[in-house]
């Protein structure tokens, strides 16, 4: 719906230092609270690097922004977000992105060039192409009757709901390397 879609909130976390391991128990314990939120989707955590030694950055995927919401809302959040601060050294940043651009998320950080526009044209022509041949091999007799034009929107909309929710998030994951060699 284009009203609520799905949604990646992205936090920029400083730990304050000699607190680093309470910080991952409790990191541990919010991640697993909140996958238990209806339309989590999943979380990644990128530790600090030698550029920035307390900067934890982790991601978060809800498949509607109302589920997000409920999660932020939560006593659980706020709860862990109190037992936050004793541990880290600001409030952190928080980015909440929709639609089609969480795509490209998985290590975006600020200060951080995005992939080479060639990288995202071959990693989405990749994943397109490997959708259509599955659904190429689904029979489609109920597409049939359809007007032309309502089978392809529903096409459509079954490769871009793969494409966001399936495919991508796993895709960029996995050529993460390859999208962002120097990070």
């Amino acid at each position: 719906m284009p009203s609520d879609p799905p949604v990646t909130v992205d936090v920029m976390q400083s730990v304050r230092p000699g607190k680093e391991r309470e910080f991952e128990h409790l990191l541990k314990q919010i991640i697993g609270t909140a996958s238990t939120f209806e339309g989590y989707l999943g979380a990644s955590v990128f530790r600090p690097s030698e550029q920035n030694q307390s900067e934890y950055r982790v991601v978060f995927k809800f498949d509607r922004l109302e589920h997000l919401k409920r999660w932020e809302n939560s006593s659980a959040r706020q709860n862990y977000l109190n037992q936050a601060k004793e541990l880290t050294l600001n409030e952190g940043t928080f980015s909440i992105l929709t639609g089609l651009e969480t795509w490209f998320t998985l290590s975006a950080k600020p200060g951080m060039k995005p992939p080479a526009r060639y990288k995202i044209v071959l990693v989405t022509g990749l994943a397109i192409f490997a959708i259509n041949q599955v659904l190429a091999l689904i029979p489609a007799a109920w597409l049939v009757p359809l007007p032309a034009l309502i089978r392809l929107l529903v096409l459509i909309l079954i490769t871009t709901t793969l494409m966001t929710y399936v495919v991508m998030p796993r895709l960029t994951k996995l050529l993460a390397w390859w999208l962002y060699p120097n990070h």
